[in-house]
């Protein structure tokens, strides 16, 4: 057997750190999908003399043999260690040379156990894809709702000034301050009552400001929308000048489809039935730079989740026992206070 090239000692951060398409993330990436990295081992805590964190081996080569091609061997020898007699600092505990062998023999025996676990290098791969639903909202033009609309800072901002000159700078807030009294004055106007129709309202709207003479550009228009819309689930579904769906981004979620599954059918099994009005947002900037298909594809590797051994609770009976013995003891040390 030809031997690794190196190994890394690093502590849990590189095994799951970074989101898919960051660059902790794209580092995986790049030594999984080479087939660079043969194995990982989990070590105790306790071995280094500045620290106590978990710590791993990355074993890394360029030279695998035929039968760890695409494979990544994890081993657990998280529990393989001996107390040392006196510690140093943080460390207290050390690897016995037999337990250093029993570990080299594990992975070169390449076999799985109740420590070695073998896995095809897509098992750590997933792609980030973004569930959108649909904006719902309901509108009215009744006194709180435009009184919210005089905090945006948008509305704000039609009463400022960037002008050096005082005289020009008043002139201008002055001018401002009309344009606001005005733009308040013709929501008051408009019929105050709820309406769960978007396209309804745009067009009440669109035709108040036309008969006032004042310009509603897209800036002012978003602000107005903001400030007088509440989100509504039983209301019609918002379509945007595209005549698209518009996305509601406080309903935004994220899924992380593994690679050995189809995304489609992964979001049709785990999402729809849930969500039934969801889609796949497919905006350019959700897809992934490197093979430009819909989500971007991430790497990580989760010991605990392929060595967790399930511990079942202690029965109700003794929790209660052991409950009721603290209170003895609690009760037992107010009566020793008080005396």
């Amino acid at each position: 057997m030809k031997q690794p090239e190196f190994a890394i000692v690093f502590n849990g951060s590189p095994l799951f750190t970074g989101d898919a398409g960051s660059g902790e993330s794209e580092i995986r990436r790049w030594v999984i999908e080479n087939d660079w990295l043969e194995s990982i081992i989990a070590l105790p805590t306790q071995l280094f003399y500045n620290t106590g964190i978990n710590t791993f081996i990355w074993i890394l080569t360029n030279c695998k043999e035929e039968a760890r091609k695409s494979r990544i061997m994890l081993i657990d020898a998280s529990n393989m260690y001996v107390k040392m007699k006196k510690s140093l600092g943080d460390k207290r505990r050390e690897i016995s040379e037999e337990q250093i062998k029993e570990i080299t023999d594990l992975y070169l025996e390449n076999s799985e156990n109740c420590r070695v676990k073998n896995f095809n290098s897509s098992k750590f791969g997933y792609r980030k894809i973004t569930i959108d639903r649909p904006l719902r909202m309901n509108f009215a033009t009744t006194t709180d709702r435009i009184s919210r609309l005089c905090e945006e800072r948008a509305f704000i901002n039609l009463a400022t000034s960037k002008k050096r000159n005082e005289k020009e700078k008043i002139a201008e807030i002055k001018k401002g301050q009309k344009l606001q009294k005005k733009i308040k004055q013709v929501l008051i106007e408009m019929p105050d009552s709820i309406s769960n129709d978007y396209n309804d309202f745009d067009k009440l709207l669109k035709r108040a400001f036309k008969n006032s003479g004042i310009k509603m550009n897209a800036s002012l228009k978003k602000t107005i929308i903001n400030a007088l819309g509440e989100r509504d689930s039983n209301s019609k579904v918002i379509i945007n000048n595209n005549g698209k769906i518009e996305a509601d981004p406080y309903l935004r979620d994220y899924e992380n489809v593994p690679l050995t599954e189809n995304v489609l059918e992964y979001f049709e099994s785990e999402v729809k039935p849930y969500a039934p009005d969801a889609w796949i947002n497919e905006d350019k900037r959700y897809f992934d730079v490197k093979d430009l298909e819909i989500g971007k594809v991430g790497y990580e590797i989760n010991f605990n989740k392929y060595f967790y051994e399930y511990k079942p609770p202690r029965p109700l009976e003794k929790i209660d026992h052991d409950l009721k013995e603290v209170q003895k003891e609690i009760l037992n040390l107010l009566e020793d206070l008080t005396e």
